[in-house]
Parts: structure tokens; sequence; C-alpha cells
């Protein structure tokens, strides 16, 4: 069945959208507004985009049209941000987050979280989130009135001490990182330790297809 987006509202869009493009990883952003007020909030557009320099890019969006998401609006100002990943035991606390508080409120504290300061940025990170990531941003591409891809530079990565195998040679256990993936719908999840291996093929090991066919032949 043919969905042609440019004639579907964009509510519809978002939905086969997010119902398709699973598992995404999640955000978890810490970000301090102006006065310096701390918000915690998770966001499921998100990945890494590159390596050298290091980038995380997360689509915000707004709560209704012309308001803008704490969080986005806190990383124009202040320019900085953590993104804390979440695993399984983080779920909950994760889910309280989400709801759409009163600026005043703090997330932190309704989920009660502790944070723990942050080396290069001022926003603390979430101390019991098995990875966080120092950011600074880089840009901001507005992708329509009330939607923005917010691209930051890692300038820092901090991974809890059992998860990593060598410190030498970089080498985190990934599977014990436990974390979630957000899925299709309202409310459903994916755990990541459900997985299978398969190795990369070496060209010199593949014999093109029209090879196999003249092979066949002789």
């Amino acid at each position: 069945m043919l969905f042609d987006f440019g004639k579907i509202p964009p509510r519809e869009g978002y939905k086969l959208l997010v119902s398709t493009v699973t598992p995404r990883p999640i955000a978890w952003i810490s970000s301090l507004n102006a006065d310096g007020q701390l918000n915690a909030a998770p966001f499921s557009f998100f990945n890494v985009f590159a390596g050298d320099p290091p980038v995380v890019g997360i689509g915000i969006g707004s709560h209704e049209p012309g308001r803008a998401k704490d969080t986005r609006r806190n990383i124009r100002k202040t320019k900085e941000f953590v993104v804390n990943l979440v695993s399984e035991d983080m779920a909950e606390a994760m889910n309280i987050t989400a709801i759409e508080f009163e600026p005043a409120i703090s997330e932190t504290i309704e989920a009660e979280l502790e944070t723990v300061p942050s080396v290069h940025v001022k926003p603390p990170r979430i101390a019991a989130s098995p990875v966080s990531m120092e950011c600074a941003l880089m840009q901001i591409v507005e992708l329509g009135p009330d939607n923005g891809l917010v691209l930051g530079r890692v300038l820092a990565m901090h991974v809890r001490d059992d998860l990593v195998i060598d410190p030498a040679k970089h080498y985190i256990d990934t599977p014990s990182l436990k974390l979630i993936g957000r899925m299709h719908g309202t409310g459903w999840y994916a755990r990541t330790s459900d997985l299978f291996q398969m190795d990369r093929i070496p060209r010199g090991n593949w014999i093109l297809r029209a090879d196999k066919k003249t092979t066949v032949r002789r």
C-alpha cells in the first residue's frame, strides 16, 4: 500500500514513521535553562551521526504549535546538554520525565533521580545512566516551524566502570548496558538482549552473480 506523505496529514505521517522505524535509541537529555533550572526529558528521534567529529543528532519538536519543548529552548540558549542513555532498570524513571510537567516542576525530583556534575558542560548527568555524553551545540537545523534537528559535538563520554572491558582499547561490554529502544504506538519499548551476530563478507570472498552463472555453464 502506498502512503503519499504529500497527501496525508503530518500526524498520520508521524504514525507511519514511528511504527516502522524501530527500534529507536533514546536520548535522555539533561539541560539547563537560562536561570540554571534543570530539565530532563527523553527523545527517540535520536542517533549518532558521525565519528570524526563525534556528532549526535536529536529531533526535538514542540508541545504545540509555537511552543517549543523546554529542551530545545534550553539548548538554543545555553548551547550545552548531556545525552544519557536509558537502561532497563531506568525505564520507569525515564517515563516519569516524559510527563509534560509545568516549567517550574523538576523532572529529576519527581523521578527521584540523582545527578552528578559534568566535566565540560554545566548541565549535570544522570548518575544511574550507564552511559552519558557531554555535548556542545554545533547547530540546530530548522525542519519546520515546530521541529528542529539538534546537532551536538560529543566532548566527553562517561561509561560506568563495570561496563568497560578494556579502557586502553576502549572496549565496552555493550550487551551488559541493557539499553532499551522505543518501538511503535503509545508505550511500546524493546530490550537489546536478543542479539545475533552476522560477520561482514570480505570482497575477495564474493563471486559476482554473472561469474557464478559463467562457472555453472562451464
